[in-house]
């Protein structure tokens, strides 16, 4: 083969492969036209839709402002209102501790004051009791060892010097 007709070969290939890319570019064309016609069509629906989409963003956006500003001034109240509930814990735990103070104090004064008045009813009443009851069994001792008569027998103050031994 010469070299001639190699080249016109390879030009006749390269000549088809031109030709093959200008069809398939026609094709091309022809689809992008028949998307073109099918998209004008449902250009108006597309413009609706985006028209409504932006009316909805735009009545989205002024709730939203309001709902933030509704929502700041929520927390403000709350906020103070927290404080206010702070401030009145801190008063009731006060009071509650200065009660229970009092409250102890009155407690230890009324055991004080019991204290003092078991002291006087033992002082005043219970010991002139014992005095009252001490000269009773002196007297009865001595009653008792005067009604006994005369001196005792000898069996009975062996008796009694073996208990003291």
């Amino acid at each position: 083969m010469d070299q001639n007709t190699l080249l016109v070969v390879f030009v006749a290939l390269a000549a088809l492969a031109l030709l093959g890319q200008a069809v398939a570019l026609l094709g091309l064309l022809l689809i992008a036209r028949e998307i073109r016609q099918k998209t004008m069509a449902m250009w108006p629906q597309i413009e609706d839709i985006v028209a409504v989409s932006k009316r909805s963003v735009d009545r989205i956006e002024t709730h939203i402002t309001r709902i933030g500003a509704t929502s700041v001034a929520i927390l403000d109240v709350t906020k103070q209102q927290l404080v206010k509930v702070d401030e009145l814990l801190s008063d009731a735990s006060t009071r509650a501790r200065v009660q229970m103070e009092r409250a102890e104090m009155v407690l230890d004064d009324t055991m004080t004051r019991v204290q003092e008045t078991v002291s006087i009813v033992q002082r005043g009443v219970l010991r002139p009791v014992r005095e009252v009851h001490g000269i009773l069994s002196g007297l009865r001792t001595a009653l008792a060892h005067l009604s006994r008569g005369g001196r005792p027998t000898v069996d009975h103050a062996t008796s009694d010097e073996e208990m003291f031994i």
